[in-house]
C-alpha cells in the first residue's frame, strides 16, 4: 500500500477462474466497508487480474482490501 498526495492505493491481484461477477462482487465489497473505489484493471493474457484501488488518505482507519 503507498500513499501519494490526498490518495492511498492498494494493489490487489485476483487470481486465475475468478469470474467477472464474483471479482466485481469483491471490489464492490471493499468499496462500501473500507472506503476504495477503482482506480486501475489491467487484464492479462493469463486470465489473473491485477487491481488498484484507492481512496482518499484521511480514511486510513478503515479496513484494507482482502484478497
Amino acid at each position: 500500500m503507498s500513499i501519494t498526495g490526498d490518495w492511498e492505493y492498494a494493489p490487489l491481484r485476483i487470481p486465475l477462474g475468478t469470474g467477472r461477477s464474483a471479482a466485481a462482487q469483491m471490489m464492490a465489497l471493499q468499496s462500501e466497508v473500507g472506503g476504495w473505489e477503482l482506480d486501475r484493471l489491467q487484464l492479462f493474457a493469463d486470465g489473473t487480474r491485477r487491481v488498484v484501488m484507492r481512496r482518499r488518505a484521511r480514511l486510513s482507519y478503515l479496513p484494507r482490501p482482502a484478497v
